[in-house]
């Protein structure tokens, strides 16, 4: 993966320590202050973690009314689309008032969070009307419902296949096709304001972590945290007859689920197509070191030796 392929939009309400945050996990420097829109641009950073460089962008304060335009809301919300991972970053002390309504904002324009896709197949046709298959019993909705639903869109020729129950507010953005799902973490900052009760009840809510920017409170886990929600591993590479490079900056960055084929083309183009076979050492084998084909899934801080023909 290359330097900075990995986005973390931080976005939050005016004044709740997102350029505070940004000083302090990156070296780059973004004016704080105590009052609201103290940032008026998107100011990029890099957090060096793990041998990744994760670009963290922090993006002005979203205020409510964002995604009809209010406050630069749409050109925000813009940038966030193009992430990899939401950071929300939320006022302790004011509760789950921020959280509730910029997701509310993010949903609006077609950010869903924390959620996969509907596994619901959808083609529109030239002609043969609507052909609605359920491989699943239909609970939240009935397939005379989705018909009216692909009426509503003046949609009279297509194809649905259900492979899972799904709300009609689901299939309505299957039949959009233009919505973004994100993994989003809930950062809620200022702890060292509020009782030990709502810092715990904060700590076990879903997805969420609990930080103090002021007394560099929990900062190391926030970072984990997003290294473990962005999916993110590590690959280092050996050369016959050499102790595998291990120096930092030198491994490859990759994504879970990633294969030696992947590794390949983070080495060089060429290399897969004069593969022969690779030798790997780390938790994805039986045995250290197996040999291994094209397909072979890489796991964190694997070794890999590729040969070629």
């Amino acid at each position: 993966m290359k330097s900075g392929d990995a986005r973390v939009a931080l976005i939050g309400f005016p004044s709740v320590g997102k350029s505070t945050l940004l000083n302090k996990v990156t070296a780059t420097h973004s004016e704080s202050a105590a009052y609201e829109f103290t940032t008026l641009m998107c100011i990029p950073g890099v957090i060096n973690y793990k041998d990744a460089n994760i670009q963290l962008l922090d993006l002005p304060g979203i205020i409510e009314g964002a995604a009809h335009g209010k406050g630069r809301g749409r050109q925000v919300i813009a940038v966030a689309r193009t992430a990899d991972l939401v950071l929300m970053m939320l006022d302790a002390t004011k509760g789950e008032i921020q959280k509730t309504l910029l997701e509310k904002e993010l949903e609006t324009v077609g950010i869903r969070m924390n959620r996969l896709p509907p596994n619901v197949y959808f083609k529109q046709k030239k002609g043969g009307g609507i052909s609605i298959t359920s491989m699943v019993q239909l609970v939240k909705m009935s397939e005379k419902m989705a018909q009216l639903i692909l009426h509503e869109y003046k949609i009279f020729n297509a194809e649905v296949i259900f492979r899972e129950d799904c709300t009609a507010d689901d299939f309505i953005d299957v039949i959009l096709g233009n919505r973004v799902y994100l993994k989003c973490i809930y950062c809620y900052n200022k702890i060292d304001q509020i009782s030990l009760e709502e810092v715990d009840r904060l700590a076990h809510q879903p997805y969420s972590v609990v930080i103090s920017c002021e007394l560099d409170l929990n900062l190391l886990y926030l970072l984990e945290k997003l290294w473990e929600h962005l999916a993110l591993i590590r690959v280092y590479t050996k050369r016959r007859g050499e102790p595998p490079d291990l120096l930092p900056g030198h491994a490859l960055i990759l994504r879970k689920n990633s294969t030696v084929e992947h590794v390949c083309h983070g080495i060089h183009r060429s290399l897969v197509d004069q593969f022969k076979y690779a030798l790997v050492w780390g938790t994805s084998t039986k045995y250290s070191p197996q040999r291994v084909g094209m397909h072979h899934q890489m796991q964190d801080e694997d070794v890999i030796q590729v040969f070629k023909k």
